[in-house]
């Protein structure tokens, strides 16, 4: 089942994308697709109510499509979950996995303009698998017990300035937490829909050239130990979001290739998840 949120920003209507390619409105079940419609089991009921026909049609016609999850409580990212990447960009390859954060209204729909901070020097592309969580982690005993507290993956693009992130400040925020750096979709795809979450491939272009082209399967840290590791350090509750890492490609390790401006158009897709196109603009 795939979940989307339809509508101008701040005013997006629930609906879910049928195997048929028809879009069904799910508002009689639940006013948003936030942390309180996936802890009370409204995934299990959209698939019912959808199955029984009991849901209008939607028509979502020139509609902008917004992130599918609503703003979440917060967005925790892993940095260099992919060894090409870590060794592209000069870096070790950890030995656990690393943990920042993204500012939660850095969500954006998919294909919404990113801006280009003022001052940015170094604003770079990272596809991402997103990981929604629909159960509250707290304390897992192991990675077996992590994807049950898993309501579905997204494609994010973890947008980031270089010179904010690795020169202004030994922490990571200031290049990651900047308006608009995380778009998020199109679709939220339930977990039973992807036998494998690491056998994904994921890809990105920008301005028509390939960046990025990798696979999942190369995460140093697999998507259920993320899981499970985060929650021996903090809970994560319903519609809390996971953005796992990027492969090899970014302009950060890309010596002499240019970084985004405004006009540039990113293009990015993960088997099974959708595609994305977002053109920047300046701040």
């Amino acid at each position: 089942m795939k979940l989307m949120r339809l509508g101008p920003i701040g005013a997006e209507r629930p609906a879910v994308l049928a195997d048929d390619g028809r879009l069904y409105d799910i508002s009689p079940l639940t006013t948003d697709i936030d942390g309180a419609f996936l802890a009370s089991d409204g995934l299990a009921r959209a698939a019912h109510a959808l199955a029984a026909g009991e849901l209008p049609p939607f028509d979502g016609e020139g509609l902008r499509v917004g992130a599918p999850v609503a703003r979440p409580g917060k967005v925790v990212c892993i940095g260099l979950n992919y060894r090409d990447h870590a060794e592209e960009t000069g870096a070790r390859i950890p030995e656990r996995p690393v943990v920042f954060m993204k500012a939660p209204d850095t969500v954006v729909g998919p294909y919404d303009t990113v801006l280009v901070p003022r001052e940015s020097e170094k604003t770079d592309w990272e596809v991402e698998l997103a990981v929604v969580i629909g159960k509250r982690a707290r304390y897992l005993d192991g990675p077996d017990d992590a994807l049950a507290a898993v309501a579905g993956y997204t494609i994010s693009n973890d947008v980031s300035e270089r010179a904010f992130q690795l020169e202004l400040s030994p922490q990571w925020d200031l290049g990651k937490s900047c308006e608009t750096f995380n778009p998020m979709g199109p679709w939220l795809v339930t977990r039973d829909q992807v036998d494998d979450p690491q056998g994904l491939g994921l890809r990105l272009s920008v301005n028509g050239v390939r960046r990025q082209d990798g696979t999942t399967k190369n995460m140093i840290f697999g998507v259920a130990h993320i899981v499970w590791y985060l929650s021996q350090y903090m809970v994560l509750e319903p519609g809390d979001v996971v953005n796992t890492g990027t492969p090899a490609g970014v302009a950060l390790g890309l010596p002499g290739t240019p970084y985004l401006r405004a006009g540039d158009v990113v293009e990015l897709e993960i088997d099974g998840l959708g595609s994305q196109r977002q053109t920047f603009g300046q701040a």
